[in-house]
């Protein structure tokens, strides 16, 4: 699809196109930027550009950050023994604002699914398996959505880890069937994360 000519559609088409905005939203956006656009556009664009150049994966967890190793696996303070495995990086930000987690993090980018096309090569499965086996972990959290493909994902990586010797826990109730972790409020992220269990 094209985007207008026209500087104001052209924005609005754009804003448009980011999760929980919609084309009124964009619109009602814009209009307040452009009332004063030296407070809210000038920097919100220097931003913008600034973390489309800084910003990339980590290269050891697959978090998003200026720097990579990023900065929770580089935070001294993190328990190097425990890592906490999430289907993408909006499911480790929902887990850091929760305050729950004090260890190290695996970020899969997906869950398998068959019907999708998405099988194991996919997955950064390999690098969390020779992270395990390298870097002393003893305990491994499967934090994945309780939806079919989560589910599958989870037993498949459970079967994986069985060889390491490593202690592999899943998020506890709390957790609805078909949720996905970015929309879960920060309470019940820390109580299904605190009253976790062994697979």
């Amino acid at each position: 699809m094209s985007l207008p000519n026209d500087p104001i559609e052209r924005l609005i088409a754009l804003l448009a196109r980011t999760p929980g905005l919609g084309r009124r939203s964009a619109r009602r956006a814009v209009l307040r930027m452009l009332m004063k656009p030296e407070e809210t556009m000038l920097p919100l664009a220097e931003a913008l550009t600034a973390a489309a150049e800084a910003v990339r994966p980590c290269q050891v967890c697959g978090n998003l950050d200026a720097q990579s190793p990023c900065g929770i696996c580089t935070d001294p303070r993190r328990d190097r023994h425990l890592v906490c495995v999430v289907e993408g990086v909006a499911d480790l930000w929902a887990l850091e604002r929760a305050h729950a987690h004090h260890g190290l993090y695996h970020v899969l980018g997906g869950t398998l699914s068959p019907l999708a096309g998405i099988g194991p090569e996919e997955l950064s499965i390999q690098p969390l398996l020779r992270r395990v086996e390298q870097e002393g972990v003893t305990e491994v959290i499967i934090a994945l959505p309780a939806t079919v493909d989560g589910t599958a994902t989870a037993h498949y990586l459970t079967d994986r880890l069985k060889p390491a010797d490593v202690a592999v826990t899943r998020l506890a109730q709390g957790v609805p069937m078909g949720g996905a972790l970015d929309v879960l409020d920060e309470g019940t992220l820390a109580a299904a994360l605190r009253a976790r269990r062994p697979v």
